[in-house]
């Protein structure tokens, strides 16, 4: 997992979500296709539920997650990933620190 995203433009305003316990940015590519660059503050406990195919890449931090029709919580540290199904959910547990992703669409 690569530290940057070269030839890319940044949306300057922030997707803020639950009250702004997320925060993320879309990094658009020259093929039209999307990312989103963001982090998960500390303590938090949300539900996000997704249209399309996610992969969530963690670049930082530890968090708690269970994807929908999984039975229990598996943790992801900085370097692994995990995949959403279209039209799933997944709930993500935060401990003392942030998480920082990047999530992939499709």
């Amino acid at each position: 997992m690569s530290d940057k995203i070269d030839n890319v433009s940044v949306g300057k305003k922030a997707n803020l979500f639950f009250d702004g316990k997320c925060v993320s940015h879309s990094v658009f590519f020259p093929d039209g296709s999307r990312k989103t660059v963001g982090v998960v503050l500390p303590d938090s406990k949300l539900t996000f539920n997704v249209g399309t195919p996610e992969l969530m890449e963690i670049c930082g931090g530890t968090c708690q997650v269970k994807i929908a029709g999984e039975s229990a919580f598996k943790t992801y540290a900085e370097g692994s990933s995990f995949n959403v199904a279209a039209n799933g959910s997944f709930d993500i547990h935060t401990g003392d620190d942030a998480v920082h992703y990047v999530c992939s669409f499709g």
